[in-house]
């Protein structure tokens, strides 16, 4: 692989390793972790805690009502995304950059030059077992286990709308299911 772009961005859906590859990127090439968490986390996970208020009116909505709303988030977001890349690209500081947000329509608008995209990706049998295994360590998984499902079909729903788009973008897509697919990413770019 040849040398890395300035800014390495690490998309995908909920529960694929984005954050875990980045900052394995991050720290293999010595780089700044940036994480769109940070910024404004949308607040649908729910675990380990979810303020009740939040929790009722999340459970409320429609399913199509909660995609918009994610779809929406990401969109107010996507300002600020812009400014922290151009501003690392003005400033020649080489960065990695992970998140939900990351949405493959936007990251495709971006100079390929100066920053690179990987979108993950899983089936939805893998990616709902990971989010089932992490929601059922919470003590109080059974009361809000509706909630926990909403949250779920989500993710799947964002997992198979932005893997769909990455393709279309023609952004490099990993399958995380696959053994040893992440690893080969780290081994790919510290190489470069």
């Amino acid at each position: 692989m040849q040398h890395p772009a300035l800014g390495i961005l690490i998309a995908g859906s909920s529960h694929v390793g984005k954050s875990t590859l980045a900052g394995a990127l991050a720290g293999s090439l010595g780089r700044e972790l940036i994480s769109t968490d940070a910024l404004g986390r949308h607040p649908g996970r729910p675990w380990p805690s979810v303020r009740p208020e939040v929790a009722e009116y999340y459970a409320s909505l429609t399913d199509d009502t909660i995609h918009w709303f994610l779809k929406v988030h990401h969109e107010n977001m996507w300002p600020r995304i812009r400014q922290i890349i151009d501003n690392h690209r003005q400033r020649a500081k080489p960065f990695v950059l992970e998140g939900a947000a990351l949405r493959p329509e936007y990251v495709a608008e971006l100079d390929p030059g100066s920053v690179t995209a990987v979108f993950l990706y899983a089936d939805d049998d893998f990616l709902r077992q990971r989010m089932l295994d992490e929601a059922r360590r919470d003590e109080r998984y059974e009361q809000k286990a509706r909630i926990i499902n909403k949250f779920i079909e989500r993710s799947l729903r964002e997992n198979r709308d932005m893997l769909q788009s990455a393709r279309a973008a023609d952004i490099r897509c990993v399958d995380v299911a696959a053994p040893g697919a992440v690893e080969a990413v780290v081994q790919a770019f510290s190489a470069g």
